[in-house]
């Protein structure tokens, strides 16, 4: 049930219908009008006919923003988006660029000491990020944090979170077999994994239920429609009908019906979704709740950089490309003249790939790293530097991960409050239906 537990009368259907007041960290409302924009938007989602997403004890609208770095989804975003009741995600890498003061720290290292001040500085760094979060929701919503399998510091980035109090703990990039053990003295924290099709759904609930733990939720990413890295072992395999959501959603239901665990797991569908109609498509399909990337980073509470915003919003069909990134996953961009230029040299640098001394970055932010460990198949940049240069705004040498689909609002950067009354209600704030046609 969603957040009203009566049925809402025709003034309380008027009143969700009213534009509200912004949410946005840059406007300031007291708490009662954020909870009451919160309750208006539980009202929509209801008057559509959508139902509720439960989780962590809570029942939220059905809509979870997706962890975006580097830096890209950082404390304001997900503390907006969770602040409407629903659910939002900070990203947990490199985190630290968010705050002058720890780069002023870290920035400038180089040798055997680097690594060692600079995890250290991203964990603060993301301690703060999650206290701003929850400061912005204001205990609406949840607030989750988005780590990468793929990372080398990925333990500490989920013990640090779970000790920061975070409401849930989203894994993609890899298989997260340990995740119960990471977090069992954290039983009340969700624990929710990225998957792709239902081979992996299956893997990963039998491997956690001999550790006792199911998972609280599971995101089903569909390879050809989201954004970043993909859940897909090649470029070549990122069409494949399996990852269909009208194939892999049945599937795993019927796997839950037969594992005796139907109705305990709840499904977010994750890729392509841009719309109201769109939703209420994957619910009916068995999903509770959709998660969206790319609309969300092009809000304004989204942390990152104006420039960054107007690259993805701008973006054409045709500008989007697949490629394998450094950590040797497909991954999906805007083709801007950087990336153009790399793909066009990929392959000599790919020729000469080999071993490195060190990360050009000297914290080593992948587990295995193409550049670094001289991988001559998988993608040859820095991504952490690209990407922190996209998150900064810095249009002539960044890598701006987009999904694929098409915006709500066209190349307008509006705020997460009119992004979540669209996709709830089907509510186009004015001035922006041109944009969307």
């Amino acid at each position: 049930m969603l957040a009203a537990e009566v049925a809402p009368t025709l003034t309380q259907i008027k009143e969700a219908r009213r534009p509200m007041r912004s949410t946005c960290p840059m406007h300031t409302i007291s708490a009662d009008e954020a909870q009451q924009a919160a309750t208006q938007l539980a009202l929509l989602a209801r008057d559509s006919g959508l139902t509720s997403l439960t989780l962590a004890g809570k029942h939220l609208v059905p809509v979870v923003q997706g962890g975006m770095g580097v830096g890209v989804s950082a404390g304001g975003l997900a503390g907006a988006v969770a602040a409407c009741g629903a659910v939002g995600t900070i990203s947990s890498v490199d985190l630290r660029r968010h705050h002058p003061d720890l780069m002023a720290q870290t920035a400038h290292l180089e040798g055997a000491q680097a690594k060692a001040a600079i995890n250290a500085a991203n964990l603060e760094a993301l301690g703060r990020e999650i206290a701003r979060a929850r400061a912005v929701a204001g205990g609406r919503g949840l607030v989750a944090v988005n780590v990468m399998r793929a990372v080398s510091e990925y333990e500490n980035y989920v013990r640090h979170s779970l000790a920061c109090g975070v409401d849930a703990v989203v894994v993609g990039a890899g298989l997260p077999l340990d995740l119960p053990e990471l977090a069992k003295d954290h039983p009340n924290t969700a624990l929710i994994p990225i998957l792709s099709d239902a081979r992996g759904v299956q893997l990963v609930v039998r491997k956690w239920e001999k550790k006792g733990r199911l998972p609280d939720a599971v995101v089903i990413e569909h390879p050809r429609l989201a954004g970043g890295h993909l859940g897909a072992a090649k470029v070549a395999d990122l069409g494949d009908r399996r990852f269909d959501f009208d194939v892999v959603l049945p599937e795993v239901l019927a796997f839950f019906r037969a594992a005796g665990i139907e109705g305990r797991i709840p499904l977010i569908a994750a890729g392509g979704v841009s719309s109201l109609q769109d939703i209420r498509q994957l619910q009916s399909l068995g999903a509770s709740a959709v998660q969206l990337g790319t609309a969300f980073a092009v809000t304004r509470e989204c942390d990152a950089h104006p420039e960054f915003k107007r690259i993805l919003a701008s973006a054409r069909p045709e500008d989007i490309v697949n490629f394998t990134s450094v950590a040797g996953l497909p991954a999906r961009a805007v083709r801007t003249p950087w990336l153009d230029k790399y793909l066009r040299l990929e392959p000599r640098l790919q020729k000469h790939a080999h071993v490195k001394s060190h990360c050009n970055m000297w914290f080593d932010c992948l587990a295995q790293c193409g550049l670094r460990d001289g991988k001559g198949t998988w993608g040859q940049f820095c991504i952490d530097k690209s990407l922190g240069h996209a998150m900064e705004g810095h249009t002539d040498k960044g890598l701006f991960f987009r999904g694929a689909g098409t915006l709500p609002f066209g190349s307008q950067i509006r705020p997460v409050e009119d992004l979540m009354r669209w996709l709830l209600g089907g509510v186009m704030p004015a001035g922006a239906t041109e944009a969307a046609a």
